[in-house]
């Protein structure tokens, strides 16, 4: 699998690298596509370990006003990522051919800085990575934690019917 992100990155205009843990790396600068997805050139990434709003899902301020909590978690990952180097380290892929790896820019673990920031769930169902940085954000009541939201994992199954 290694060989094949390698080559993905090649053709798609990213640096591939390999850590010192041994892990393929794509690095290179990166577009985002909502807010726990971004393209590194040609390479599909889906950020490992959080799960954030769908494109089409709001969510409630305290007083009960909807926002869009999926263009602002897609804004967020765009500031974090803007015109800089991003590196991430491939872990898998999911069911839609993405590949699921874990994101860093200058050092910041973009995963750990959506959910810290209130923009997307800890997605405890794949790691438990993520789970003090949603404590501290629902505490803080940070993004969707300032009223009412529904976990993008629970509103996708709603609009399949089950």
């Amino acid at each position: 699998m290694r060989r094949a992100l390698i080559a993905l990155a090649i053709l798609a205009g990213a640096a591939p690298a390999t850590g010192a843990d041994g892990g393929a790396r794509i690095i290179g600068e990166a577009q985002a596509i909502d807010g726990d997805t971004l393209d590194l050139g040609a390479v599909r990434i889906r950020l490992f370990g959080i799960d954030a709003p769908e494109g089409g899902q709001s969510c409630r301020r305290a007083d009960g006003a909807a926002w869009d909590c999926a263009a602002a978690a897609s804004d967020r990952l765009a500031e974090l990522i803007e015109g800089r180097e991003v590196e991430c380290r491939a872990i898998g892929r999911d069911r839609y051919g993405r590949v699921v790896a874990t994101c860093l820019v200058g050092g910041l673990d973009l995963g750990e800085a959506l959910v810290r920031d209130g923009y997307a769930w800890a997605y405890r169902r794949y790691s438990g990575r993520y789970v003090g940085a949603e404590a501290a954000a629902r505490a803080a009541r940070r993004g969707i934690w300032q009223g009412s939201a529904t976990p993008p994992w629970q509103w996708r199954a709603d609009r399949r019917g089950g």
